[in-house]
């Protein structure tokens, strides 16, 4: 369920893969992330599981410990640092969504 997030609401954060937990039923892709007073903080950002992930290019070599992500989520309801995946972009500039865009028909 998605209920402990708000979804009508979006976060952005940078920081360093800490962990890429590519696990089932649910991913997790954490980060060290400063906060406005410089502390470290890890930010949790659940995914899909596998499967899902491998249909959107995602493997579990994507993110290693240590890359620079400029991550974007649906935040927490109570505040904590985590959310709901939404897109990660690393520091060469490639972009992942953890969803697999839908295939368009022909002649759309």
């Amino acid at each position: 369920s998605g209920a402990m997030f708000d979804m009508s609401k979006t976060v952005t954060v940078t920081g360093n893969v800490k962990e890429f937990q590519y696990t089932n039923p649910h991913s997790w892709l954490q980060v060290m992330v400063k906060d406005k007073n410089g502390k470290a903080v890890v930010w949790g950002f659940e995914a899909e599981g596998p499967s899902t992930l491998l249909r959107a290019g995602i493997k579990y070599s994507t993110f290693k410990p240590g890359d620079k992500v400029t991550v974007m989520g649906h935040p927490m309801k109570d505040g904590r640092p985590a959310g709901s995946l939404i897109q990660v972009k690393k520091a060469d500039g490639s972009v992942y969504s953890p969803r697999p865009k839908p295939a368009k028909k022909p002649g759309a």
